[in-house]
């Protein structure tokens, strides 16, 4: 269906024996599993995320793809547990991490584990640094808190990760302070932090964000090389699809805050099953045939008061019947690859159509 779809390696994106083994992954793989996640912000009805299940086995990529509103910073700010507990209110959810099993709705997970075995590499890294304190202290306070030891002990390990992440001048930058830095040198640094304490699992919002081509190219190496040196397991959100063709593993699509596609990047890019999916990819430009205008999915998302009971793609959805005021359960495709669809799989009901 995509095949001329050539921006970046899109193209070229091949099922790897890596992807088939995580098809067939057992429990013993899984390293985080978030189930029936479901959470609203105080004084709304509706759920911000409205059952969501996720799960990521170690030295896997999963990839969260979807406009921006949808839910996949949110959703990885509750698995960090840095949603503020007054404001949001989490119904329904149970996380699973590298032995430890958390029931949201009560508790989260340790702090010990979140910063350290667990870490997130934020958007924004000028937000996300504090502007009043030395590179070098940031990153050693993370390493002395999870870590332990002595102070030099935790400056040698901060002068270690600068240099593993490339960082030029690496003496020099632990007496700078954020503002000192560019933005590609202010987002190795939050990489930087975010592994120093070797983490078995990574969370990376929108990394390359703001970034120039060259420099995302160079954060996406970096994270990919240490992800792959120490078999992290990495969830990286984004709503940029050459990155997801050229990192991922798994893709999760979220819409609405709900899951409506998920599989390995292969068949998600060669053969997409829920319509939403489809129309993220077909408006993807291509470098190759002729010249035409982008095809772009009519309207917007609604805000989370007027979204519509159901499928909650369907006030957008060329396919949308009267049967989509139900919400579609996630339906298997083939084997690890399933959409929430009533017409799934779409070869079929197109053909029937014709």
């Amino acid at each position: 269906m995509l095949s001329d779809l050539t921006w970046t390696n899109l193209a070229l994106v091949q099922v790897s024996q890596k992807e088939i083994a995580l098809l067939h992954k057992d429990a013993n793989d899984v390293l985080m599993a978030l189930g029936d996640f479901r959470l609203r912000f105080r004084g709304q009805d509706a759920c911000v995320i409205d059952g969501v299940d996720l799960s990521v086995a170690r030295g896997e990529v999963l990839c969260i793809v979807g406009e921006s509103g949808c839910g996949k910073s949110v959703t990885a700010m509750a698995l960090m547990g840095l949603l503020p507990s007054g404001s949001a209110e989490i119904s329904s959810g149970t996380l699973r991490f590298d032995g430890e099993t958390v029931d949201l709705t009560r508790d989260r997970l340790s702090s010990e584990r979140r910063g350290g075995a667990m870490a997130m590499i934020f958007q924004e890294p000028m937000t996300s640094l504090n502007p009043a304190f030395r590179i070098g202290d940031q990153i050693a306070e993370s390493v002395l808190q999870h870590r332990g030891g002595s102070k030099e002990q935790a400056r040698d390990r901060t002068l270690e990760m600068l240099r593993r992440v490339g960082l030029p001048s690496p003496e020099a930058r632990l007496r700078q302070f954020p503002h000192q830095l560019s933005g590609g040198q202010r987002q190795r640094v939050m990489i930087a932090m975010a592994l120093a304490n070797d983490p078995k699992l990574l969370i990376a919002d929108e990394p390359t964000t703001a970034l120039d081509v060259t420099i995302q190219a160079q954060i996406l190496e970096l994270i990919r090389d240490l992800q792959r040196e120490r078999g992290t397991g990495t969830i990286l959100i984004t709503h940029d699809l050459g990155v997801v063709a050229e990192i991922a593993d798994t893709v999760a699509v979220m819409y609405g805050g709900q899951m409506v596609e998920r599989g390995p990047v292969a068949q998600i890019f060669d053969d997409p099953q829920h319509p939403y999916t489809i129309g993220l990819m077909e408006s993807v430009p291509r470098l190759s045939g002729e010249r035409a205008r982008l095809t772009t999915i009519e309207g917007s998302v609604p805000s989370i008061d007027k979204m519509p009971e159901g499928c909650r793609f369907r006030t957008r959805c060329a396919f949308a019947v009267a049967a989509c005021a139900e919400r579609p359960a996630l339906r298997d495709v083939t084997p690890g690859h399933a959409a929430a669809c009533h017409f799934v799989p779409l070869e079929q009901h197109l053909r029937v159509a014709v």
